[in-house]
Order: C-alpha cells, then sequence, then structure tokens
C-alpha cells in the first residue's frame, strides 16, 4: 500500500458547510462582501478538504455572477481593468504590493506608464480569479 493520500469527499462535511453558511444568489454589496471575506478565509486554509474545495467553487461562483451584474467589466486598458478589479473589491494600490512586489510597479501598472508583465497577470488573475486575457495588453 503506498503512502499516498487520497481526498475523498465528504458529504456530511459538506452538509455542514452548506448548513452553517446557507449560500444564495447574492443580491447586495453587503452580502458579496461577506461572500468574498469567506472565500478568502477559506482560500488560506493550508489543508482545504474536498467539501471545503468544492463549497468555495460554490462561492465563487456566486460571487463572479452578482460581480458580473452588479460591476460589468469595462473595456479598457490592462491597467484601467486592474483600477476596475480594485474598486469592485475596495482594495488600495498598497494591497497588489505582495502579488507584484513593489509600489512603483503598482503605480507604473495602474497609470498606465508599463504593460503588465505576463508573470504579473498571472499571478493577478488568480488573486482576482479572472481570466488573464483581462489583464494583458491586446496586441
Amino acid at each position: 500500500m503506498s503512502g499516498k493520500m487520497t481526498h475523498t469527499f465528504d458529504s456530511q462535511s459538506y452538509t455542514d458547510l452548506l448548513v452553517r453558511y446557507q449560500p444564495k444568489p447574492i443580491a447586495t454589496a453587503a452580502e458579496n462582501d461577506r461572500a468574498i471575506a469567506l472565500a478568502q478565509e477559506l482560500e488560506r486554509r493550508p489543508m482545504r478538504s474536498l467539501a471545503e474545495e468544492t463549497f468555495l467553487e460554490l462561492l465563487m461562483t456566486l460571487i463572479e455572477k452578482f460581480e458580473a451584474e452588479h460591476y460589468p467589466i469595462p473595456i479598457g486598458t490592462p491597467g484601467s481593468m486592474l483600477r476596475h478589479l480594485m474598486d469592485a473589491r475596495d482594495l488600495e494600490p498598497s494591497d497588489l504590493i505582495p502579488i507584484l512586489g513593489t509600489q512603483e510597479k503598482v503605480a507604473e501598472i495602474l497609470t498606465d506608464e508599463r504593460a503588465i508583465e505576463l508573470d504579473e497577470a498571472r499571478k493577478l488573475a488568480k488573486f482576482f480569479r479572472v481570466d488573464l486575457d483581462l489583464l494583458l495588453t491586446s496586441v
């Protein structure tokens, strides 16, 4: 028998999450903020169970649906897209320093002084849970 651990889906654990948080379609910005906070809390857990992963996926679907309806994505530059994503989540430029590395890089991108590099775009896309293409300059 190998020492490899397999994750199995625990229906009771998932049911407990559903009962505890009672997810439903998001109707207000306050509900969206609470859902985002919960999703971030789950994302920070080092050893998420399969039930938590599934619940997180459901939560992200609800958040994405609300945000697509209430914060339509404008067409613009990658910098304007990043500003829009930050506004939708009430983030400050300093919140992006851990992702982009320096305050200068954040400022240059937000003011469209330079394009977002592919590696930066990957990190930002993962952080904001958006398609990578939204953050890259179209050719």
